[in-house]
């Protein structure tokens, strides 16, 4: 069993940056591979990002790509979003979420339903 909280989200100007963080409970942290998702109201849960378990591989959603990172500390059972140049259509709910199956194809990571566990989710507003 993990769970998990999110934090750090808030009000941004368009152009500004924000980094979340995902703290997650249990031994087993460092087994598991930790996606962000976000959902927009009325819209679908939408993938972000992934990293594997070790922190040495990651795959990102073309709309984040070389602005948003992701990166984990296994010691301190968190993983982080650093999320630069932000825009108003990166408004949205983002959760971080747990899964052990990497994935061997991009749309397995970024499938919901490929994550066991997930988090109750931060709030990021960014206004133009």
């Amino acid at each position: 069993q993990v769970q998990l909280v999110e934090s750090g989200g808030g009000l941004v100007q368009a152009g500004g940056s924000l980094r979340l963080s995902c703290a997650a409970s249990g031994r087993t942290f460092s087994t598991y591979a930790m996606g962000w998702f976000r959902q927009a109201p009325g819209k679908e849960r939408e993938f972000v990002a992934i990293i594997n378990w070790s922190g040495d591989s990651t795959s990102y959603a073309d709309s984040v790509k070389g602005r948003f990172t992701i990166s984990r500390d296994n010691a301190k059972n968190t993983v982080y979003l650093r999320m630069n140049s932000l825009k108003p259509e990166d408004t949205a709910v983002y959760f971080c979420a747990a899964t052990l199956r990497y994935g061997s194809s991009w749309s397995a990571r970024a499938s919901p339903d490929n994550y066991d566990y997930w988090g109750q989710g931060t709030q990021v507003t960014v206004s133009s």
